[in-house]
């Protein structure tokens, strides 16, 4: 369940605030909100702004990606609540960048960090990814004994 309910949430919050965004901030437009500097940029490639115009494709790779995911849940022994978690940050993350860029082309960016201008999907994969990095640490020190 706790799978499910990340995964939604993550969407959900991914495509509202890239609405909001979209329908209230001009492209290339700098703002504060809550004292963060945020910038609303579009992006038809990958992270990083990598191979621009190829956002449909990376689409379909989402929409793989995340089928793989669900497979892997189904059938793996991975269980437990940081695996459900570390799933469902990627899931939730993967459908909400998929959404964007099968749908418009591009993606929606307005958080700028260090290497470029990111969104709440992609924060949610780099969750999703760190809880992932930390099971396969326990797992791994859990057979080692």
């Amino acid at each position: 369940m706790l799978f499910y309910i990340i995964s939604i949430l993550v969407v959900l919050t991914d495509q509202l605030t890239k609405y909001l965004i979209r329908t209230h901030i001009e492209i290339n437009e700098e703002f504060s909100l809550w004292g963060w500097q945020l910038t609303h940029i579009e992006n038809s490639g990958m992270a990083g702004g990598l191979f621009q115009g190829y956002a449909r494709l990376f689409g379909v790779m989402a929409v793989l990606f995340v089928i793989s995911v669900l497979y892997i849940r189904r059938t793996e022994e991975m269980k437990g609540t940081l695996i459900d978690s570390s799933f469902g940050f990627l899931v939730g993350g993967g459908i909400g960048n998929g959404i964007d860029r099968l749908l418009f082309g591009q993606v929606t960016d307005f958080i700028p960090r260090a290497g470029g201008v990111l969104n709440v999907a992609d924060h949610a994969i780099e969750i999703g990814v760190l809880l992932l990095i930390i099971y396969v640490m326990f797992s791994w020190l859990k057979k080692a004994r």
